[in-house]
């Protein structure tokens, strides 16, 4: 009776996540007329997705890009009180974390979730606000589990984030070719700290994410 119940639970988060997916789609094929690039580099078992995070249209677009794939964005907790709707499906498809007080938990959760093959999203820049160097915890779940990292490079033609309520960018989502953490640190000149490894490492991923579709 327990498995039937989880089975009907799975059933009715996949049904309400494709469907959320498929409205999405036509919103986002409306106002950013979006096309997506390199779908075929999508792993089938799991990847550690990584982007620039501009805007808070990054989820939903990245999310209509993958289609019907389910992907489990790492996002702070506190978004969950902030807004009842988006918070909804926080709590049913993403990985909240205490952004500001990281522990041991919020580690383990991100980690877990790589380790089952899922396909993980994080932002190593952390906040839509900028940051001059870019959070490490990609790299420290990379090193971990061995999962690919998978870049996706966000392309607007246009104000982004938009300049509500009229001028919407036109809007590419690249997928890039997947990678290992260990093809990075074959550049990497030996004798480097952990942490400076570490941040020459996450500076290095984001080269990758804003090079993907050049040329």
């Amino acid at each position: 009776m327990q498995k039937v119940k989880r089975w009907l639970a799975e059933l009715g988060k996949t049904l309400l996540y494709n469907g959320a997916v498929a409205l999405l789609w036509v919103i986002c094929k409306l106002l950013f007329r979006l096309r997506v690039y390199g779908k075929e580099n999508i792993p089938r078992d799991g990847a550690i997705l990584i982007a620039r995070h501009r805007s808070y249209w990054d989820v939903p677009l990245i999310g209509v890009a993958l289609g019907f794939k389910r992907i489990h964005f790492v996002a702070r907790k506190t978004l969950i009180k902030e807004n009842p709707i988006f918070g909804f499906f926080v709590k049913l498809y993403a990985i909240p974390i205490d952004r500001e007080n990281f522990k041991p938990g919020d580690f383990r959760r991100v980690l877990q979730a790589i380790q089952e093959r899922k396909l993980v999203g994080i932002f190593p820049e952390g906040t839509t606000k900028g940051a001059p160097f870019p959070r490490t915890g990609v790299v420290r779940f990379a090193e971990r589990t061995g999962q690919a990292i998978l870049p996706v490079n966000i392309v607007p033609r246009g104000p982004y984030p938009p300049d509500y309520p009229f001028r919407f960018p036109r809007v590419e989502v690249r997928f890039g070719r997947p990678f290992k953490l260990a093809e990075l640190e074959q550049a990497l000149p030996k004798g480097l700290s952990r942490e400076e490894r570490y941040r020459r490492l996450s500076l290095m991923l984001m080269e990758q994410v804003d090079a993907v579709g050049r040329g």
